[in-house]
């Protein structure tokens, strides 16, 4: 389905209820990385405890979120969390009066961090 549709990553649903995110990452770590086949469980795999913003959010607020989670887009949830959509920091870029947001966004989201970063030593 993400190859289909172009998307780097998919909600996941149970219930009418948003319950996790699946991404290409999750799959080539947590699926492929451990040898598991494309029978696997998405609940197996998928990323969970995720990040969402309501759809009467402020975008500056938004762009906060983002920056401080480091994520590139983020599930739409209406006040009934229900899915709606999702948005993205392009989709940020697009509103005006947000370009301050969308940069110190987009600063905080690729800043280093965590144990992916890889350190340089000199032997």
């Amino acid at each position: 389905m993400m190859s289909h549709i172009d998307a780097g990553s998919l909600p996941v649903g149970q219930s009418d209820r948003l319950i996790g995110m699946l991404s290409g990452r999750d799959i080539a770590i947590r699926a492929v990385g451990t040898g598991r086949g494309p029978d696997t469980k998405v609940e197996e795999i998928m990323s969970t405890g995720i990040c969402y913003c309501y759809d009467d959010e402020e975008a500056g607020d938004v762009c906060r979120n983002l920056a401080d989670q480091q994520i590139r887009r983020i599930p739409v949830v209406d006040q009934d969390k229900r899915l709606v959509g999702i948005l993205s920091l392009g989709d940020l870029a697009r509103v005006d009066g947000s370009e301050g947001s969308v940069g110190a966004a987009l600063a905080g989201v690729a800043r280093p961090g965590g144990d992916h970063v890889q350190s340089t030593s000199s032997s």
